[in-house]
């Protein structure tokens, strides 16, 4: 709820929510166009490269990664240069770096040296994933709040830690990766619009979306596969 809102509601005109909602629209939508029409080409190269990313990865097509290399090394700049989210920028450095990993992991991950199957991840597993990402991201957002003028800095180290333990789980092909995804997502859209980042807030709920329909494909291939065992 917004500033202005909750000072409406709190000297009782109740009747001016409306209005009010209609002009943060209408100012957030204005943002908008203002931002497609600066936005420059390096971060129309980053958006359209991370959907295809998405989309590949979702039919498990090898190829997404050489769309996520270029994504993040434009993304990295972007990050750095126009949000200060430096700890992000570093996340898409090491995007770039891991994606050559990811390539070959899907070509030859498989016991026959063959395209890496889906696979699934144990309970106990997740809770230890998530103890050791909740603590490493107290350590990565006191670092940068005391040493650095990033922004938004544990949201921003929060992000960054889950986004590396879900790439590690897209490389090795872990269905549960695309459900990280939904929460990291969520964090990152109300990172950027906080920023002010609106085209990169509707950025991230078609990432959103992707994450369900990836996660429903790879499910149901998941099954398949147990079913022709």
């Amino acid at each position: 709820m917004s500033p202005k809102i909750v000072t409406s509601v709190a000297n009782g005109n109740g009747g001016g929510i409306l209005p009010l909602l209609l002009m943060d629209t209408l100012s957030i939508g204005q943002a908008v166009a203002g931002q497609i029409a600066n936005t420059g080409w390096p971060e129309w190269v980053a958006i359209g490269g991370a959907i295809l990313y998405l989309v590949l990865a979702a039919r498990e097509s090898p190829w997404c990664w050489f769309w996520g290399i270029i994504s993040c090394a434009f993304w990295a700049y972007v990050a750095y240069a126009e949000y200060a989210l430096f700890v992000d920028a570093l996340l898409q450095v090491f995007y770039v770096l891991i994606s050559f990993w990811g390539l070959y992991a899907w070509l030859y991950g498989g016991q026959a040296h063959d395209a890496l199957p889906i696979g699934v991840l144990p309970l106990r597993s997740h809770v230890g994933i998530i103890l050791a990402g909740l603590l490493l991201t107290l350590v990565v957002g006191y670092f940068f709040d005391q040493y650095t003028p990033a922004a938004a800095t544990y949201p921003d180290a929060f992000t960054t830690v889950f986004s590396v333990i879900a790439t590690f789980m897209v490389i090795y092909k872990k269905l549960e990766n695309w459900l990280y995804w939904l929460v990291i997502d969520t964090v990152y859209l109300f990172l950027y619009g906080s920023r002010g980042g609106y085209l990169f807030v509707l950025l991230f709920v078609v990432y959103l979306v992707l994450a369900v329909v990836g996660y429903l494909r790879w499910r149901r291939e998941f099954e398949r596969n147990l079913n022709s065992i």
